[in-house]
């Protein structure tokens, strides 16, 4: 039983090797995807909203690595 759980664990950490960086991408596409059905915003002005939030979460996951290994 202990081997199913070790390639369970194995198998999370290839897609998900941070949680909090996956966690915050999902809460951003659902807060992209509320935002889009709630106003008329065009095309491009949502992908420069969606591209923007997901370049800060990725500064900033980078940024908490970065101290984390000094």
């Amino acid at each position: 039983m202990k081997w199913i759980k070790t390639i369970l664990r194995e198998i999370y950490g290839l897609f998900v090797d941070d949680g909090a960086f996956a966690l915050a991408i999902l809460i951003w596409l659902g807060l992209i995807g509320w935002i889009i059905s709630r106003l008329d915003l065009s095309p491009a002005i949502v992908a420069l909203i969606f591209f923007a939030g997901l370049a800060l979460i990725l500064i900033e996951s980078t940024a908490r690595y970065a101290r984390r290994k000094r």
